[in-house]
């Protein structure tokens, strides 16, 4: 395996009762990349990436994370009595951040979506707004590969358009990055595209 290959997934299957989700799929995300997952509802997008994330065990197949990860779940992921700013520090507290450094890094992965974290429970907050404090957790402590399920999920166009802004600042440092999307319009965003109803391997979208 290449040196800078941070995800690899080899050979996964995936079944749910006689349902086959997931039949030998290959991937295999390098630093500096952006991989998008694409393909029609229920053909195992999500389920893929719960798998490479470590919280859905395959029926076969391997998968190896080769540094940090953090993962943004499509819904989900916040708790809805804590504040922003509590959910940072719980987050930054597992990685090794101290609770001033948790939360600075939180407001400024805010900051880069033009969110400003209000004192308000999750549960007040909008989708959008509960999607971006999802992308903020992925992203505090740095990590090298960020696994992102439909992120973007209530965002208006500007918030949007940051996001891939963000995306491309990761990728120029060196980060590998996985991304579920159905919005993708202009492959020149990414790297590789895994699209799951037509193929179990990647292809290059020729962008670099």
């Amino acid at each position: 395996m290449h040196q800078d290959v941070k995800l690899y997934a080899h050979g996964i299957t995936k079944k749910f009762g006689r349902r086959t989700v997931l039949d030998n799929v290959h991937l295999a995300v390098h630093a500096g990349e952006i991989t998008a997952i694409v393909g029609a509802n229920g053909c195992g997008k999500s389920t893929l990436l719960r798998i490479c994330a470590g919280l859905t065990s395959p029926d076969r197949g391997t998968v190896q994370v080769h540094s940090t990860l953090g993962y943004c779940p499509q819904d989900g992921g916040t708790v809805d009595f804590l504040l922003p700013d509590e959910h940072f520090t719980l987050i930054g507290a597992g990685r090794g951040l101290s609770r001033r450094a948790s939360r600075a890094a939180g407001h400024a992965h805010a900051r880069a979506l033009d969110w400003e974290p209000d004192p308000v429970q999750a549960r007040r907050l909008s989708g959008g707004t509960r999607q971006k404090l999802n992308l903020v957790m992925a992203s505090i402590g740095e990590p090298d590969v960020l696994l992102l399920d439909e992120p973007y999920q209530g965002f208006d166009r500007g918030t949007y358009l940051d996001f891939w802004d963000q995306l491309h600042a990761w990728r120029d440092q060196g980060k590998a990055i996985v991304v579920v999307t159905h919005l993708l319009t202009q492959l020149d965003r990414v790297d590789t595209v895994l699209d799951l109803s037509r193929t179990t391997t990647p292809w290059r979208t020729g962008h670099r």
